[in-house]
Protein backbone atom coordinates (compact mmCIF):
# COMPACT_ATOMS: atom_id res chain seq x y z
CA UNK A 1 0.00 0.00 0.00
CA UNK A 2 3.23 2.09 -1.07
CA UNK A 3 0.45 5.23 -2.30
CA UNK A 4 -1.07 4.95 1.03
CA UNK A 5 2.34 5.47 3.14
CA UNK A 6 3.02 8.72 1.55
CA UNK A 7 -0.01 10.00 3.09
CA UNK A 8 1.14 9.71 6.52
CA UNK A 9 2.52 12.79 7.17
CA UNK A 10 -0.69 14.72 6.32
CA UNK A 11 -4.01 14.68 6.73
CA UNK A 12 -6.56 13.78 3.31
CA UNK A 13 -10.02 15.01 3.69
CA UNK A 14 -12.09 12.21 3.49
CA UNK A 15 -14.77 12.70 0.84
CA UNK A 16 -17.04 10.10 -0.43
CA UNK A 17 -18.32 10.68 -3.96
CA UNK A 18 -19.82 8.66 -6.45
CA UNK A 19 -18.18 9.09 -9.95
CA UNK A 20 -20.20 10.70 -12.71
CA UNK A 21 -19.29 8.25 -15.15
CA UNK A 22 -20.84 5.27 -13.14
CA UNK A 23 -23.93 7.20 -11.82
CA UNK A 24 -27.10 5.91 -13.30
CA UNK A 25 -29.74 9.06 -14.11
CA UNK A 26 -32.44 8.86 -11.05
CA UNK A 27 -34.68 11.66 -10.79
CA UNK A 28 -34.70 12.97 -7.29
CA UNK A 29 -37.88 14.88 -7.28
CA UNK A 30 -39.23 12.82 -4.81
CA UNK A 31 -41.74 15.74 -3.16
CA UNK A 32 -43.95 17.65 -5.53
CA UNK A 33 -42.37 21.36 -4.72
CA UNK A 34 -38.89 19.73 -4.42
CA UNK A 35 -35.98 21.58 -6.24
CA UNK A 36 -34.06 18.95 -8.54
CA UNK A 37 -30.64 18.44 -7.68
CA UNK A 38 -27.76 18.65 -9.69
CA UNK A 39 -25.14 15.55 -10.16
CA UNK A 40 -22.19 17.88 -9.16
CA UNK A 41 -24.33 18.55 -6.01
CA UNK A 42 -25.14 15.23 -4.87
CA UNK A 43 -21.01 13.71 -5.87
CA UNK A 44 -20.00 16.03 -3.50
CA UNK A 45 -22.02 14.22 -0.38
CA UNK A 46 -21.67 10.90 1.02
CA UNK A 47 -24.70 8.51 1.50
CA UNK A 48 -26.07 9.92 4.82
CA UNK A 49 -26.02 13.62 3.80
CA UNK A 50 -28.06 12.46 0.72
CA UNK A 51 -30.37 10.58 2.98
CA UNK A 52 -31.01 13.71 4.94
CA UNK A 53 -31.49 15.32 2.24
CA UNK A 54 -34.43 13.58 0.91
CA UNK A 55 -35.86 13.38 4.07
CA UNK A 56 -35.96 16.89 4.53
CA UNK A 57 -36.76 17.45 1.06
CA UNK A 58 -39.96 14.86 1.37
CA UNK A 59 -43.32 15.27 1.85
CA UNK A 60 -43.63 13.41 4.68
CA UNK A 61 -45.15 14.95 8.33
CA UNK A 62 -42.75 17.12 9.74
CA UNK A 63 -42.92 14.86 13.24
CA UNK A 64 -42.12 11.33 10.67
CA UNK A 65 -39.01 13.57 9.35
CA UNK A 66 -37.49 14.31 12.50
CA UNK A 67 -37.94 10.90 13.93
CA UNK A 68 -36.48 9.17 10.75
CA UNK A 69 -33.76 12.11 10.97
CA UNK A 70 -32.98 11.19 14.46
CA UNK A 71 -32.77 7.61 13.36
CA UNK A 72 -30.03 8.64 10.70
CA UNK A 73 -27.86 10.69 13.46
CA UNK A 74 -27.54 7.56 15.19
CA UNK A 75 -26.98 5.38 12.38
CA UNK A 76 -24.12 8.43 11.14
CA UNK A 77 -22.04 7.42 14.18
CA UNK A 78 -21.88 4.04 13.49
CA UNK A 79 -18.09 2.80 13.28
CA UNK A 80 -17.12 -0.43 11.24
CA UNK A 81 -13.80 -1.40 12.45
CA UNK A 82 -11.88 -4.45 10.06
CA UNK A 83 -8.90 -6.33 11.23
CA UNK A 84 -6.84 -8.24 8.26
CA UNK A 85 -4.57 -10.92 9.16
CA UNK A 86 -2.76 -13.29 7.39
CA UNK A 87 0.69 -15.02 6.40
CA UNK A 88 3.08 -12.88 4.40
CA UNK A 89 2.35 -12.62 0.77
CA UNK A 90 -1.42 -13.54 1.32
CA UNK A 91 -2.43 -10.32 -0.55
CA UNK A 92 -3.66 -8.28 2.91
CA UNK A 93 -3.09 -4.98 1.35
CA UNK A 94 -3.74 -5.46 -1.99
CA UNK A 95 -7.15 -7.20 -0.93
CA UNK A 96 -8.42 -4.02 0.86
CA UNK A 97 -6.98 -1.65 -1.77
CA UNK A 98 -9.46 -3.75 -4.16
CA UNK A 99 -12.05 -3.47 -2.14
CA UNK A 100 -11.99 -0.12 -0.87
CA UNK A 101 -11.41 3.43 -2.06
CA UNK A 102 -7.76 3.82 -0.19
CA UNK A 103 -6.70 6.56 -1.92
CA UNK A 104 -9.01 8.34 -0.11
CA UNK A 105 -7.58 6.41 3.66
CA UNK A 106 -5.43 8.39 6.29
CA UNK A 107 -3.02 6.21 8.26
CA UNK A 108 -3.58 6.19 11.84
CA UNK A 109 -2.15 8.68 14.18
CA UNK A 110 0.92 7.42 15.57
CA UNK A 111 1.04 4.09 13.30
CA UNK A 112 4.22 3.99 11.11
CA UNK A 113 3.33 1.25 8.04
CA UNK A 114 6.98 0.93 7.69
CA UNK A 115 7.11 -0.28 11.37
CA UNK A 116 6.09 -4.15 12.82
CA UNK A 117 3.31 -2.98 13.92
CA UNK A 118 -0.44 -2.92 13.15
CA UNK A 119 -1.39 -0.47 10.40
CA UNK A 120 -4.75 1.61 10.46
CA UNK A 121 -6.41 3.09 7.90
CA UNK A 122 -9.17 5.61 8.21
CA UNK A 123 -12.08 5.84 5.65
CA UNK A 124 -14.34 8.13 7.36
CA UNK A 125 -16.40 5.72 9.77
CA UNK A 126 -14.39 2.72 8.29
CA UNK A 127 -11.41 1.64 9.86
CA UNK A 128 -9.63 -1.20 8.50
CA UNK A 129 -6.18 -2.87 10.44
CA UNK A 130 -3.54 -4.23 8.83
CA UNK A 131 -1.62 -6.35 10.43
CA UNK A 132 2.10 -7.40 9.62
CA UNK A 133 2.39 -10.77 7.48
CA UNK A 134 2.55 -13.98 10.08
CA UNK A 135 5.16 -17.07 9.09
CA UNK A 136 8.50 -15.77 8.20
CA UNK A 137 9.95 -16.54 11.84
CA UNK A 138 11.01 -12.85 12.26
CA UNK A 139 8.83 -11.70 15.02
CA UNK A 140 5.58 -14.10 14.91
CA UNK A 141 5.18 -14.01 18.48
CA UNK A 142 5.22 -10.34 18.78
CA UNK A 143 2.81 -9.89 15.84
CA UNK A 144 0.54 -12.44 17.06
CA UNK A 145 0.36 -10.32 21.33
CA UNK A 146 -0.49 -7.98 18.49
CA UNK A 147 -3.47 -9.37 17.58
CA UNK A 148 -4.66 -10.81 20.94
CA UNK A 149 -4.59 -7.35 22.51
CA UNK A 150 -6.65 -5.94 19.17
CA UNK A 151 -9.07 -8.34 19.07
CA UNK A 152 -9.48 -8.22 22.90
CA UNK A 153 -10.44 -4.09 22.76
CA UNK A 154 -13.38 -3.04 23.86
CA UNK A 155 -15.86 -0.01 23.28
CA UNK A 156 -17.28 2.37 25.96
CA UNK A 157 -20.25 0.11 25.69
CA UNK A 158 -17.78 -3.16 26.63
CA UNK A 159 -18.53 -4.30 23.22
CA UNK A 160 -15.75 -5.70 20.73
CA UNK A 161 -13.99 -2.88 18.93
CA UNK A 162 -13.33 -5.31 16.08
CA UNK A 163 -16.43 -6.19 14.15
CA UNK A 164 -14.85 -8.45 11.07
CA UNK A 165 -12.07 -10.62 11.27
CA UNK A 166 -10.58 -11.28 7.22
CA UNK A 167 -8.26 -13.71 7.21
CA UNK A 168 -6.43 -13.95 3.83
CA UNK A 169 -5.03 -16.80 2.70
CA UNK A 170 -3.10 -17.40 -0.51
CA UNK A 171 -4.80 -19.87 -2.65
CA UNK A 172 -1.37 -21.05 -3.96
CA UNK A 173 0.16 -21.82 -1.16
CA UNK A 174 0.36 -25.82 0.09
CA UNK A 175 1.13 -24.47 3.47
CA UNK A 176 -1.40 -23.03 5.26
CA UNK A 177 -0.46 -24.20 9.24
CA UNK A 178 0.54 -20.20 10.45
CA UNK A 179 -3.31 -19.62 9.51
CA UNK A 180 -4.67 -22.06 10.58
CA UNK A 181 -2.98 -22.26 14.08
CA UNK A 182 -3.55 -18.38 13.84
CA UNK A 183 -7.40 -19.15 13.35
CA UNK A 184 -7.14 -21.75 16.51
CA UNK A 185 -5.01 -20.33 19.03
CA UNK A 186 -5.03 -17.10 18.44
CA UNK A 187 -8.54 -15.53 16.83
CA UNK A 188 -11.17 -17.93 18.60
CA UNK A 189 -10.03 -17.46 21.56
CA UNK A 190 -10.05 -14.16 21.48
CA UNK A 191 -13.59 -13.39 20.36
CA UNK A 192 -14.95 -16.41 21.71
CA UNK A 193 -16.33 -19.36 19.25
CA UNK A 194 -19.66 -17.53 20.16
CA UNK A 195 -18.53 -14.66 17.64
CA UNK A 196 -17.13 -16.98 14.84
CA UNK A 197 -19.78 -15.12 12.34
CA UNK A 198 -17.15 -12.37 12.74
CA UNK A 199 -14.12 -14.57 10.77
CA UNK A 200 -14.96 -14.75 7.20
CA UNK A 201 -11.87 -16.80 5.29
CA UNK A 202 -10.86 -15.43 1.45
CA UNK A 203 -8.56 -17.21 -0.73
CA UNK A 204 -6.85 -14.78 -2.59
CA UNK A 205 -4.55 -15.06 -5.86
CA UNK A 206 -7.17 -17.40 -7.15
CA UNK A 207 -5.64 -17.25 -10.70
CA UNK A 208 -2.22 -18.51 -9.46
CA UNK A 209 -3.84 -21.46 -7.64
CA UNK A 210 -2.23 -23.89 -10.02
CA UNK A 211 0.47 -21.97 -10.91
CA UNK A 212 -0.78 -19.71 -13.36
CA UNK A 213 -2.25 -22.24 -15.19
CA UNK A 214 -6.46 -22.81 -16.25
CA UNK A 215 -6.74 -19.51 -16.14
CA UNK A 216 -8.63 -17.97 -18.49
CA UNK A 217 -6.90 -14.40 -18.64
CA UNK A 218 -9.19 -13.78 -21.77
CA UNK A 219 -12.27 -14.04 -20.01
CA UNK A 220 -10.56 -13.21 -16.48
CA UNK A 221 -11.81 -16.50 -14.85
CA UNK A 222 -10.61 -20.10 -14.36
CA UNK A 223 -11.21 -22.77 -16.44
CA UNK A 224 -13.02 -25.96 -15.49
CA UNK A 225 -9.97 -27.44 -14.34
CA UNK A 226 -9.09 -24.82 -11.94
CA UNK A 227 -12.70 -23.98 -10.64
CA UNK A 228 -13.03 -27.24 -9.66
CA UNK A 229 -9.43 -26.77 -8.11
CA UNK A 230 -10.53 -23.80 -6.01
CA UNK A 231 -13.93 -24.90 -4.61
CA UNK A 232 -12.45 -28.22 -3.63
CA UNK A 233 -9.51 -26.11 -2.14
CA UNK A 234 -12.26 -24.12 -0.36
CA UNK A 235 -14.10 -26.93 0.29
CA UNK A 236 -10.93 -28.83 2.34
CA UNK A 237 -9.77 -25.60 4.28
CA UNK A 238 -13.48 -25.30 5.64
CA UNK A 239 -13.32 -28.82 6.66
CA UNK A 240 -9.93 -28.25 8.18
CA UNK A 241 -11.18 -25.31 10.51
CA UNK A 242 -13.84 -27.31 11.37
CA UNK A 243 -12.02 -30.28 12.57
CA UNK A 244 -9.59 -28.38 14.64
CA UNK A 245 -12.66 -25.48 15.57
CA UNK A 246 -16.33 -26.83 15.74
CA UNK A 247 -16.36 -23.78 13.67
CA UNK A 248 -18.22 -23.31 10.11
CA UNK A 249 -16.54 -20.88 7.95
CA UNK A 250 -16.93 -20.64 4.19
CA UNK A 251 -13.93 -19.23 2.61
CA UNK A 252 -14.03 -17.26 -0.41
CA UNK A 253 -11.48 -17.73 -3.82
CA UNK A 254 -11.21 -14.28 -5.62
CA UNK A 255 -7.98 -12.53 -7.07
CA UNK A 256 -7.84 -8.64 -5.62
CA UNK A 257 -5.75 -7.91 -9.28
CA UNK A 258 -2.60 -6.61 -8.55
CA UNK A 259 0.23 -5.36 -10.88
CA UNK A 260 3.87 -6.66 -11.48
CA UNK A 261 6.52 -4.51 -12.65
CA UNK A 262 6.81 -4.71 -16.74
CA UNK A 263 3.22 -6.42 -16.46
CA UNK A 264 0.20 -5.63 -17.55
CA UNK A 265 -2.77 -4.49 -14.80
CA UNK A 266 -4.64 -8.01 -13.43
CA UNK A 267 -8.24 -7.46 -13.46
CA UNK A 268 -10.02 -8.25 -9.89
CA UNK A 269 -12.39 -11.77 -9.45
CA UNK A 270 -14.93 -12.79 -7.62
CA UNK A 271 -14.82 -9.41 -5.72
CA UNK A 272 -18.31 -9.14 -4.97
CA UNK A 273 -18.75 -11.87 -3.54
CA UNK A 274 -16.44 -11.49 -0.96
CA UNK A 275 -17.69 -7.68 -0.26
CA UNK A 276 -21.19 -9.54 -0.05
CA UNK A 277 -19.83 -11.87 2.76
CA UNK A 278 -18.39 -9.27 4.67
CA UNK A 279 -21.54 -6.99 4.42
CA UNK A 280 -23.24 -9.60 5.75
CA UNK A 281 -20.95 -10.45 8.53
CA UNK A 282 -20.86 -6.97 9.66
CA UNK A 283 -23.94 -5.93 12.49
CA UNK A 284 -27.20 -4.86 10.17
CA UNK A 285 -26.68 -1.36 11.89
CA UNK A 286 -23.59 -0.69 10.50
CA UNK A 287 -24.02 -1.57 6.82
CA UNK A 288 -24.28 1.72 5.46
CA UNK A 289 -20.57 2.49 6.74
CA UNK A 290 -19.22 0.38 3.74
CA UNK A 291 -21.47 1.79 1.22
CA UNK A 292 -19.18 5.22 1.53
CA UNK A 293 -16.38 3.20 0.95
CA UNK A 294 -16.55 0.74 -1.78
CA UNK A 295 -13.92 1.39 -4.57
CA UNK A 296 -15.62 3.46 -7.46
CA UNK A 297 -13.58 1.87 -9.87
CA UNK A 298 -16.55 -0.67 -11.79
CA UNK A 299 -13.84 -2.85 -12.94
CA UNK A 300 -13.11 -4.27 -10.22
CA UNK A 301 -16.99 -5.80 -9.74
CA UNK A 302 -17.16 -7.22 -13.49
CA UNK A 303 -16.10 -10.78 -12.74
CA UNK A 304 -17.54 -13.67 -10.31
CA UNK A 305 -18.04 -17.26 -9.78
CA UNK A 306 -21.88 -16.67 -11.25
CA UNK A 307 -22.85 -18.81 -8.60
CA UNK A 308 -25.65 -16.14 -7.43
CA UNK A 309 -26.49 -12.68 -7.76
CA UNK A 310 -24.27 -11.21 -6.03
CA UNK A 311 -24.66 -7.61 -6.55
CA UNK A 312 -28.54 -7.64 -6.22
CA UNK A 313 -27.40 -9.15 -2.90
CA UNK A 314 -25.17 -6.83 -1.76
CA UNK A 315 -27.73 -4.20 -3.05
CA UNK A 316 -30.08 -5.89 -0.59
CA UNK A 317 -27.97 -6.43 2.59
CA UNK A 318 -28.09 -2.63 2.23
CA UNK A 319 -31.88 -2.51 1.97
CA UNK A 320 -32.12 -4.58 5.19
CA UNK A 321 -29.76 -2.02 7.01
CA UNK A 322 -32.35 0.44 5.59
CA UNK A 323 -35.67 -0.94 7.16
CA UNK A 324 -33.71 -2.42 10.25
CA UNK A 325 -32.76 1.32 10.53
CA UNK A 326 -34.48 3.86 9.44
CA UNK A 327 -38.09 2.23 8.89
CA UNK A 328 -40.45 0.27 11.59
CA UNK A 329 -41.23 -2.07 9.06
CA UNK A 330 -40.30 -3.11 4.97
CA UNK A 331 -44.16 -2.20 4.34
CA UNK A 332 -43.38 1.35 5.66
CA UNK A 333 -39.93 1.12 3.60
CA UNK A 334 -42.17 0.39 0.27
CA UNK A 335 -44.63 2.80 0.71
CA UNK A 336 -42.14 5.65 1.87
CA UNK A 337 -39.28 4.87 -0.18
CA UNK A 338 -40.01 6.41 -3.25
CA UNK A 339 -40.36 9.76 -1.32
CA UNK A 340 -37.25 9.64 0.52
CA UNK A 341 -34.63 7.40 -1.44
CA UNK A 342 -33.90 8.48 -5.13
CA UNK A 343 -30.72 9.36 -4.99
CA UNK A 344 -29.30 6.09 -2.49
CA UNK A 345 -30.84 4.45 -5.04
CA UNK A 346 -28.78 5.84 -7.81
CA UNK A 347 -25.85 5.75 -5.08
CA UNK A 348 -25.50 2.03 -4.49
CA UNK A 349 -26.10 0.85 -8.18
CA UNK A 350 -23.29 3.25 -9.27
CA UNK A 351 -21.15 2.19 -6.86
CA UNK A 352 -21.59 -1.28 -7.26
CA UNK A 353 -21.13 -0.77 -11.37
CA UNK A 354 -24.37 -2.90 -12.08
CA UNK A 355 -27.79 -2.04 -13.92
CA UNK A 356 -29.98 -1.62 -10.43
CA UNK A 357 -32.92 0.06 -12.69
CA UNK A 358 -35.09 2.78 -11.23
CA UNK A 359 -35.34 3.28 -7.77
CA UNK A 360 -39.26 3.61 -8.35
CA UNK A 361 -39.10 0.16 -9.53
CA UNK A 362 -37.22 -1.31 -6.91
CA UNK A 363 -39.18 0.29 -4.49
CA UNK A 364 -42.68 -1.45 -6.22
CA UNK A 365 -40.40 -4.61 -6.51
CA UNK A 366 -40.53 -5.09 -2.42
CA UNK A 367 -43.97 -5.81 -1.80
Amino acid sequence: MASNKKQAEKSVPVTEAVPAELAEPVSRTAGRNREAVTEPEAEDKDIFRLLEDDINCSDLPQNEKTERLAKLMALRAKKVHILLVGATGAGKSSTINALFNMELATVGVGVDPQTDSISSYTLGNLIIYDTPGLGDGKNDQGYTDLIIKKLCEQDEDGKPVIDLVLVVLDASSKDLGTSYQLINDVILPSIGKENSNRILIGLNQADMAMKGKHWDAERNEPDEVLLSFLKDKASSIEERIYSMTGVHTRPIYYCAGYKEEGMPQLQAYNLTKLLYYIVQSIPTEKRLVIVNNINPDKDKWLHDDADAPYKEKVRESFWEALIDSIFDTAEEGSALGEKIFGVPGRFFGAILGGAWGAVKGLFKGRR
